[in-house]
């Protein structure tokens, strides 16, 4: 069985795939000082919570937090018995290309995406990731990642904003009645929904320009589903994205060591 492990700047996803599908998921935050051991007993005792007893043979990781990945290969070893994969290292083979400016590092996450955008959908692809920043990731017909957008999280700017402006309250996101709101929380909701609207469809609609062709939208992250509802924003919503990616890059990196 294979363990996937999707570490984000602010949450941190385990998934347990059989060769088929995942049959289960798990999120905890992600903070670099959780040891090896406290993964271990988070884990083992969510998995048998839910009646899960198989034995865990490999495991892939990709962090965009370097500071983590220590006590995970330390999991992997003590607990498992395995050498894990870490996406973005010299040792992980990645079956698309990259063709980025030299000396840039691209972050494991976006990589994860582009191979299971490639994997998915083919190539020619814009892959929209509402995660703690708004990523926008390029997909070239070949499936190689040539570049992309980094705009801020919608809960960062939410963020930024109530720390800036005493008055103004923390608030949830969410699609708001109207336009025009009619008290604070309502403006702060429109403006950041709406805002993030044009963000997104500005952003894409630049991309496709610059590229002179037709490319297909799919968007991923915890508030994807929220930006779906719009009118036409994507032309897929893909959930467990990144952890599609992960399986893919493993099983290239089985077959081709």
């Amino acid at each position: 069985m294979l363990l996937a492990i999707d570490c984000g700047n602010t949450n941190t996803v385990f998934s347990i795939w059989d060769g088929e599908a995942f049959i289960g998921t798990w999120r905890t935050s992600t903070e670099w000082q959780r040891t090896a051991d406290q993964y271990y007993v988070w884990l083992s005792t969510l998995m048998k919570f839910q009646n899960i007893d198989v034995e865990i043979t490999d495991m892939i990781i990709s962090s965009t937090v370097p500071r983590v990945v220590f006590n995970l290969r330390v999991l992997a070893d003590r607990y498992f018995n395995t050498r894990p994969i870490v996406v973005g290292k010299p040792d992980c083979l990645l079956p698309v290309g990259v063709r980025v400016d030299e000396g840039t590092q691209v972050g494991p996450d976006r990589l994860v995406n582009t191979v299971a955008g490639y994997d998915l959908y083919g190539g020619d692809l814009i892959m929209v990731d509402f995660g703690t920043a708004t990523t926008f990731d390029v997909v070239d017909s070949d499936g190689a990642y040539i570049g992309g957008v980094i705009a801020p999280g919608v809960n960062l700017s939410l963020e930024a904003l109530h720390n800036a402006a005493a008055a103004l309250p923390h608030v949830d996101i969410t699609k708001p009645q109207a336009v025009i709101g009619t008290n604070t929380v309502a403006c702060m909701q429109s403006g950041v929904f709406w805002g993030y609207v044009g963000l997104v469809r500005e952003i894409c609609a630049r991309i496709k320009a610059e590229r002179a062709r037709d490319m297909r939208v799919i968007s991923t992250g915890g508030l994807a589903p929220l930006f779906q509802q719009t009118e036409t924003l994507f032309d897929a919503f893909q959930d467990d994205l990144t952890m599609h990616g992960l399986t893919v890059i493993h099983r290239y990196n089985k077959e081709n060591n």
